[in-house]
């Protein structure tokens, strides 16, 4: 079953790349959202998650907070 996954995070954050590699490694597709430069993503990830921490996860509208990888494998195993 495909996932709808969103990554909100910037380019000079650890968690973020670590999150991004290894969603690749498991060959989730996922849409990278840049929130350094952009206020309006900024303010919706803030929104959705209560959060202005990077990494922001949104899978299928459920939200995970920083690099969390038993509950991103949670989330999309079920």
């Amino acid at each position: 079953m495909n996932k709808k996954i969103k990554v909100y995070g910037v380019p000079t954050c650890p968690f973020c790349n670590m999150t991004k590699k290894y969603l690749k490694d498991k060959g989730f597709d996922f849409e990278y959202l840049d929130v350094s430069h952009n206020q309006n993503l900024a303010k919706e990830m803030v929104e959705k998650s209560g959060q202005m921490s990077v990494p922001v996860i949104e899978i299928d509208g459920e939200i995970i907070i920083g690099f969390d990888k038993e509950g991103i494998e949670k989330i999309l195993r079920s």
